[in-house]
C-alpha cells in the first residue's frame, strides 16, 4: 500500500475552493458527490454541465449570456464553446478595482516595483487608448519582446481589452528566434525593452530589438520601456518611442465586447519541423485558467502567487489569470539561484507567498546543492508549491516534503503550451504520492492508450483527451483548412487528441505519473525547443552534412544530445564542438546548447525523407523502436545501439 507524502486536514477540505463547487453542483442537480474523483467522474460524463457551473462559479463577466455551453461534443475538432455570449478577456482579469496590490516586481538588481489594482486599471486605460489611437482595431496582432516586468502585464491587458491578439517571447532568445515566430503573425506593436539583468549583469537588448524591427514589415510602433538606463538612446531602432511617451493621458477603460471564439492569445509551438506552429487560443483559455487556479491551485484573493517564468512559457500567461481570483502576483525577473540559491526563498519570505510555481529542474538543482529552505528561511506563509515543465522524479516529491515544507500542498501539473492550461493537476482535498500527480484535470477525459489506442492503465502510453475542451486551440495561424492543426493532435488517433507524453495511470490512487515527451519537442529544464531551430543553425556549419537532436531523460531532468554526420574532410575536434555551441547560444540560445555532441555515420530519414527523431529517443532513452519498416536507411539506428552505454554514463 503506497503511503501519501500529505493528506489535507480536515479544516483545509472545508475551506477549500473545490468544496464550495461540490455544494453548488449537488444543489443543482440534486446530487450526493462527496471527494474528488467523484467529481471529477461526473464532469467528464456531463461535461456543458461541469462547464456551465464553472462559468457561474468563476463569475464571467459577459454583456450577453450564451445560448449553449457548446454545439456538438461530437465535433472534434470543431466544437464551438458558448455561443452567443459576449465578453471581453481583460474585463474577467480587472474586475478588481481598490488598493490591494496587483502586483509586487522583484528583479535579481534589487529593482522593485508595485501596483494596486486601482493603479493597474487606470494604467490599463492610458495604454489601451494609445493602442486605439495608432489604429489598432480587433483581431490585430500586438507582441512582445519583454523581461517580466509590470509593463509587459499591462501591455497584454490593454491590448486584448480593445480586442487584440496578444503574443510574447523572452528577451532572453536571440532575434532569429524571435522573428521565427513573431514575424509570422504580423504584429501592428512590438513591446520592448532596452536591455535586461541576468546574473548580476546588464545586457543590451537594443541591437536584437532593431534586427526584429527591420525583419517585420507590418510594424507601426516600438514601444520601449525603459529598464537597464533611464533614456535609453533608441535611435538604431525603426518606429520606436519611449513607454512613458506613448501611453495616452485619458484613462477611461473600454472593454470590446467579443464572442467567446474569438482569439486572444498566440501561442508557438517549439518549431520541431520548421518555424513554429502559431496556436491561436480563445476565450476557452479564460474560463480554463480560472477553474485550474480557483479549482486544483484553491487560489483565493487574500493569496499571493508566483512562478518562476518568463512570457516565452504559457505559465507567465497562467499566472496573469489570477487577477481573476484578485490574488496578489509576484513577478520575478532574473536568474532565480542569483545571487545564490537561496533567493527565491529569501523573496517567499519577504513577500509572505502562499503559492509558489516552479520547475522540475529548479527542485533537482536545489536537491544538487543540498538547500535546505524550510531551515534557513521563513515560509509560515507558504500553503502550496505548484510545480511543472518537465516530470519530476519521487526523490524530487519526497525532497519538498522533507526540505521546505511538511505541511504543503505540492500541486505537481501537466498540460501544455498547446490548451494554455492542463491535463493533469493538483487537488486540495486528496493526498499526494511521491511521483504522481494527483489527478487528471476536471473535465478533461485523459487516457493513457497503448500503440493500438486501447486504454492501459499501471503501465506506460500515450496521453490522449478523449473529449473537447474550451481551451484547445481555435485553429492555427496560416492554415486555413485546418490540415497542420489535425494533423498535429488528431493524425495518430482519429477523433481523440494525442498530446505527446507517455504517461502511467496509476488505478490505485487515480494519480498519473508523467515520462516526458513522445515525440520530438526537446523540454530541458522544462522549456520547449524544437529541434529545427536546432538544425537550422548547425546544418549552416560548413563542416556539418546532417544532424539530430533528441532529449534524454537525466538525472531528474532532460539533456540535449546532438548527433552530427560530418562532410568528408572533418573530425569532431574540441575546437568543433566548440564552434557548434558558440553558434546556438548566439543565434538561438544558452537553453539550446547540447550536453553532448556525436558524430555518426547516418542520420535515420522516414520514406517521405523527414528526420526520424522518435526512434533515436527512444534508443536513447531505453524503449523499443516499432517504426523500423517507415526508415528508408533503418541500418542506421544500429549505430546508435552500439553506442548507447557510452551515452548512459
Amino acid at each position: 500500500m503506497k503511503k501519501p507524502l500529505w493528506v489535507p486536514s480536515e479544516e483545509r477540505k472545508k475551506q477549500a475552493n473545490i468544496t464550495r463547487f461540490m455544494e453548488m453542483v449537488n444543489e443543482r442537480y440534486g446530487l450526493k458527490i462527496t471527494g474528488y474523483s467523484q467529481l471529477y467522474n461526473w464532469s467528464i460524463e456531463n461535461i456543458p454541465d461541469f462547464w456551465a457551473c464553472m462559468w457561474d462559479f468563476a463569475g464571467i463577466k459577459a454583456s450577453r449570456g450564451y445560448d449553449r455551453v457548446v454545439d456538438d461534443l461530437a465535433k472534434f475538432p470543431g466544437a464551438k464553446w458558448f455561443p452567443g455570449a459576449r465578453l471581453n478577456f481583460a474585463e474577467n482579469l480587472l474586475r478588481y478595482r481598490d488598493d490591494r496590490l496587483a502586483f509586487i516586481f522583484r528583479g535579481e538588481t534589487q529593482k522593485t516595483a508595485r501596483m494596486t489594482y486601482a493603479r493597474l486599471y487606470e494604467t490599463v486605460g492610458r495604454l489601451a487608448n494609445a493602442l486605439r489611437e495608432l489604429g489598432v482595431r480587433p483581431g490585430d496582432r500586438v507582441a512582445a519582446y519583454m523581461p517580466n516586468l509590470i509593463e509587459t502585464a499591462v501591455a497584454m491587458l490593454a491590448a486584448t481589452s480593445i480586442g487584440a491578439v496578444w503574443a510574447s517571447c523572452a528577451t532572453d532568445i536571440g532575434p532569429q528566434a524571435a522573428l521565427d515566430r513573431l514575424g509570422q503573425i504580423e504584429p501592428k506593436v512590438l513591446f520592448t525593452v532596452d536591455g535586461y539583468f541576468y546574473k548580476g549583469k546588464a545586457f543590451d537588448s537594443r541591437p536584437n530589438v532593431a534586427e526584429i524591427a527591420r525583419g517585420i514589415p507590418s510594424l507601426q510602433k516600438v514601444v520601449v520601456v525603459p529598464y537597464v538606463e533611464d533614456k535609453p538612446d533608441l535611435g538604431t531602432i525603426p518606429k520606436a518611442v519611449l513607454y512613458e511617451e506613448f501611453l495616452a493621458r485619458d484613462t477611461e477603460l473600454q472593454f470590446e465586447q467579443l464572442p467567446f471564439d474569438h482569439p486572444v492569445y498566440i501561442m508557438f509551438s517549439s518549431g520541431t519541423t520548421g518555424k513554429p506552429k502559431c496556436m491561436v487560443q480563445g476565450y476557452g483559455v479564460l474560463i480554463n485558467q480560472l477553474k485550474e487556479l480557483l479549482l486544483h491551485v484553491d487560489l483565493k484573493r487574500e493569496d499571493t502567487i508566483m512562478y518562476i517564468t518568463t512570457c516565452s512559457w504559457m505559465m507567465w500567461n497562467w499566472l496573469l489569470c489570477s487577477l481573476g481570483v484578485g490574488a496578489t502576483i509576484v513577478l520575478y525577473d532574473g536568474n532565480p539561484n542569483y545571487p545564490d540559491a537561496g533567493a527565491m526563498w529569501q523573496l517567499a519570505q519577504d513577500e509572505k507567498i502562499t503559492v509558489f510555481g516552479t520547475s522540475a529542474s529548479y527542485i533537482n538543482y536545489l536537491r544538487s546543492q543540498g538547500l535546505k529552505p524550510g531551515r534557513d528561511y521563513d515560509l509560515s506563509a507558504l500553503k502550496e508549491i505548484c510545480q511543472t515543465g518537465s516530470p519530476l522524479s519521487a526523490d524530487g516529491f519526497e525532497y519538498v516534503y522533507r526540505e521546505i515544507k511538511a505541511d504543503v500542498h505540492f500541486n505537481s501539473i501537466s498540460g501544455g503550451t498547446d490548451i494554455n492550461g492542463c491535463f493533469c493537476a493538483g487537488s486540495p482535498i486528496t493526498p499526494v504520492y511521491a511521483g504522481e500527480l494527483q489527478s487528471p484535470a476536471l473535465a478533461m477525459k485523459i487516457k493513457a492508450y497503448d500503440e493500438n489506442g486501447r486504454p492501459v492503465y499501471d503501465r506506460q502510453g500515450e496521453l490522449v483527451c478523449e473529449a473537447p475542451a474550451p481551451p484547445m486551440p481555435l485553429y492555427f495561424w496560416n492554415d486555413p483548412d485546418g490540415e497542420r492543426y489535425r494533423n498535429a493532435y488528431f493524425s495518430y488517433f482519429p477523433g481523440v487528441w494525442r498530446h505527446g507524453d507517455y504517461i502511467v495511470i496509476h488505478s490505485d490512487t487515480g494519480g498519473v505519473t508523467f515520462y516526458g515527451r513522445s515525440d520530438s519537442v526537446l523540454k530541458p529544464s522544462g522549456v520547449r525547443i524544437g529541434t529545427a531551430e536546432i538544425y537550422n543553425i548547425v546544418e549552416k556549419l560548413e563542416e556539418i552534412a546532417d544532424s539530430l537532436a533528441i532529449g534524454q531523460n537525466w538525472q531528474g531532468d532532460q539533456r540535449i544530445i546532438l548527433f552530427v554526420k560530418l562532410n568528408p574532410g572533418y573530425a569532431l575536434t574540441e575546437e568543433l564542438q566548440n564552434k557548434i555551441r558558440k553558434a546556438l547560444r548566439e543565434k538561438a540560445s544558452p537553453r539550446h546548447v547540447p550536453a553532448l555532441i556525436v558524430d555518426v555515420p547516418d542520420i535515420p530519414y522516414t520514406l517521405n525523407m523527414k528526420k526520424v527523431e522518435s526512434a533515436v529517443t527512444n534508443i536513447v532513452n531505453g524503449r523499443p523502436v516499432t517504426n523500423r519498416d517507415a526508415l528508408s536507411n533503418p541500418e542506421s539506428l544500429d549505430y546508435f545501439e552500439q553506442i548507447l552505454p557510452r551515452l548512459q554514463k
